[in-house]
């Protein structure tokens, strides 16, 4: 399987989900790890975006399909009463 269609079909995965609140979970290198909460907001062919809601502020940050193949980024989908991991399909 090509890491293009990979990377497509973990897009095709996540588009369902624009508008869902999300639980976000980065490694950010150096034993940084961050956990937020946010929405998704949208989703681009290289990219998708989430907003975060911290305290007074309004923050958008962005991450590659790839980030979730390697397991950078780590996303939860609340819907409903189920909570649906979002994980990659392996080479």
């Amino acid at each position: 399987m090509s890491a293009r269609k990979v990377l497509a079909d973990i897009k095709r995965d996540l588009e369902p989900f624009v508008g869902d609140k999300i639980r976000l979970r980065a490694n950010r290198g150096r034993k940084k790890v961050i956990e937020k909460t946010g929405v998704l907001e949208s989703t681009y062919p290289n990219i998708f975006v989430i907003r975060l809601e911290e305290k007074q502020v309004e923050r958008r940050v962005t991450f590659s399909y790839a980030d979730i193949l390697t397991d950078a980024v780590q996303l939860t989908v609340f819907r409903g009463d189920e909570d649906i991991n979002i994980k990659s399909r392996s080479c």
